[in-house]
């Protein structure tokens, strides 16, 4: 029997003094019915928590930890640094190493910005955007969770989505007026609203492959469309690739697709488990921040030596051979054993990856957008996430958020993950 006291008594005491008990909202574990497990430590595809309790994580810090869980070669960068300082507010060679590092990876990036986090590196890239093209309107698109700037939270995915708040409150209609959001996937929708106010429009920002609705790839000739339509309008194409970069590919969601964005925005992956964002581009428009431009943005601990050296240190490991095949292997075996899972109970099941990041949705139909995500069955998902977690698998506390593989998960992790789902679809 899964004991949790532990658990429990700490989250009584956070709520006391953190709003919710919780950093994040989604970590409340509400959407589910429960209550978080309080994690102790870490190690390669495991996690422990305070109780005792053993998970295969399948969370992954919310997608960061590609090598798993403390990797000897992330670890052993982060002591080297420790010997000479955390952070000095002052250029360092590791900032300009990680650069190189992304730029080689990614063509589309020419030029690229170090900031903390993935918020900070959507909301920069938006602000660019408008200050390079010298118009106000965004396009986003619903379900797509760009992080919480005021701007972009219009008909958000993540917490946003889990917890059914259609936008926030503390955000001023006038503030999001220049936000326009539309339907993921939807080209004809697409094509008309450009057709109307394109030459208004500073810039489009997507997850090449949505992860904040739940897990939901672009369809043939989407990101094609968005491609080609922005350019013909002048219009920068941001894509958010906080999730995707370096995740679903070595070249990121756009090797993978063959598309070359305007901007992108990177996070998690790049800062290999620590507090990293990024945001890059071609040279004239990155030509355009601060101080060779006008656009201002700044960030005190922004390309701190101990951030840079985690993301170097991840980023050459997935430079080695065989790494995404590795990965893509591992994930399609754990999305055919869901289904296989599903399929075996007679429970409507759809599952999906591209590369190490996947999903599943308990619905029989196709999913392709925000309004197809909110139709699935949220209470057999609450279900099986809380007896997975019951069997020893750590899962995302909502439907509305993809999981993600390490290249520390052995194949009996998805052996057993496997073994674990068909007890639970059988118990559904």
């Amino acid at each position: 029997m899964m004991q949790t006291s532990k658990s429990e008594i700490l989250f009584l005491e956070a709520q006391k003094l953190i709003p919710g008990g919780v950093n994040s909202p989604v970590r409340a574990c509400g959407a589910v019915g429960g209550q978080p497990v309080f994690i102790r430590n870490g190690d390669k595809s495991k996690i422990y928590d305070v109780d005792g309790n053993q998970y295969i994580d399948y969370v992954l810090s919310w997608g960061p930890l590609i090598l798993g869980h403390r990797p000897s070669c992330v670890i052993d960068a982060l002591n080297k640094v420790l010997e000479i300082g955390t952070s000095f507010g002052a250029p360092t060679e590791l900032e300009t190493q990680l650069a190189r590092l992304v730029i080689d990876m990614v063509p589309s990036v020419e030029k690229i910005r170090m900031v903390n986090s993935g918020t900070e590196a959507t909301m920069s890239a938006i602000r660019l955007a408008r200050g390079y093209t010298g118009r106000d309107i965004v396009i986003k698109f619903d379900g797509c969770y760009h992080g919480h700037a005021d701007t972009l939270l219009v008909a958000a995915g993540s917490g946003v989505a889990t917890l059914g708040i259609p936008g926030s409150s503390g955000v001023p209609d006038s503030v999001i007026s220049k936000t326009l959001s539309l339907k993921f996937n939807d080209i004809e929708e697409f094509i008309m609203v450009m057709e109307k106010i394109g030459d208004k429009v500073a810039g489009v920002i997507l997850e090449p492959v949505a992860g904040n609705m739940g897990f939901v790839p672009p369809i043939n000739g989407f990101l094609q469309t968005l491609r080609h339509v922005t350019s013909r309008y002048g219009a920068i194409l941001i894509f958010d690739e906080v999730m995707t970069g370096f995740r679903v590919s070595k070249g990121s969601a756009q090797g993978l697709f063959g598309i070359i964005p305007d901007l992108t925005c990177f996070g998690k992956v790049i800062g290999g488990g620590l507090p990293v964002g990024a945001y890059g581009g071609k040279k004239e428009i990155m030509d355009h921040i601060a101080p060779v431009g006008k656009v201002y943005q700044a960030g005190t601990l922004s390309g701190n030596p101990l951030a840079m050296a985690a993301g170097i240190a991840t980023l050459k490991e997935l430079q080695k051979k065989d790494v995404y095949e590795t990965l893509e292997n591992r994930t399609e075996k754990l999305m055919k054993g869901f289904q296989s899972a599903a399929d075996a109970a007679g429970i409507s099941l759809n599952t999906g990856h591209v590369g190490s990041m996947a999903g599943f949705f308990f619905s029989s139909e196709d999913i392709h957008n925000f309004d197809d995500a909110k139709k699935c069955n949220l209470e057999q998902f609450a279900k099986f996430y809380r007896l997975m977690l019951k069997k020893g698998v750590y899962l995302a506390p909502s439907q509305f958020e993809a999981c993600f593989v390490s290249l520390a998960h052995s194949d009996d992790d998805i052996d057993q993950t496997i073994l674990a789902a068909r007890e639970a679809m059988a118990e559904i």
